[in-house]
């Protein structure tokens, strides 16, 4: 991990995490009769709990809607679920405006075009190794993991462990 991005890192005081493509892996089960079904990863979870218990504001901003993800995010202890967003900007304002943070202690995993006004606004922008060309362009660091499959576990270990907080 580079010198200046671990610097980054120190100052995160909240994750700020896209569903589709980040949290899931961004493929949809299409059930007759149904919502559609998404996949989220155990491993982001624990880090995502553990976060959450060492102090770290943890939250979703999104485009899509899943009561059911919105019921798991809440289970692991995340109170701000934004979903059904059409202005990431927006949400964003108010949530740095709710918890007074300032751009550069946040960090923001996105995956596609819609994050990349928020990723370019905040201080720590991120991304799966799936994300679009354009995303990563922007990314001051790419996981080497995809999206759904570990990603977000992999940049909130990073977080925690420069401030010694993993367990």
């Amino acid at each position: 991990m580079e010198k200046n991005f671990k610097a980054l890192l120190r100052n995160v005081k909240a994750i700020i995490l896209d569903m589709d493509g980040v949290l899931t892996d961004g493929t949809l089960l299409l059930i007759p009769g149904s919502d559609p079904v998404r996949n989220m990863n155990i491993k982001d979870g624990y880090a995502m709990q553990l976060a959450i218990k060492k102090g770290y504001l943890l939250a979703v901003i999104s485009g899509g809607k899943s009561a059911e993800a919105a019921d798991r995010l809440k289970k692991l202890g995340i109170t701000e679920i934004k979903m059904a967003v059409n202005d990431k900007m927006e949400a964003l304002s108010e949530i740095m405006h709710l918890y007074d943070l300032k751009e550069e202690q946040i960090m923001y995993m996105g995956d596609d075009l819609p994050d990349m006004e928020v990723m370019m606004k905040i201080g720590v922008p991120v991304c799966p190794s799936d994300a679009a060309f354009e995303v990563k362009q922007i990314s001051k660091y790419v996981s080497p993991i995809k999206g759904g499959k570990g990603c977000v576990r992999d940049v909130i270990q990073q977080v925690l462990m420069v401030n010694k907080h993993w367990e």
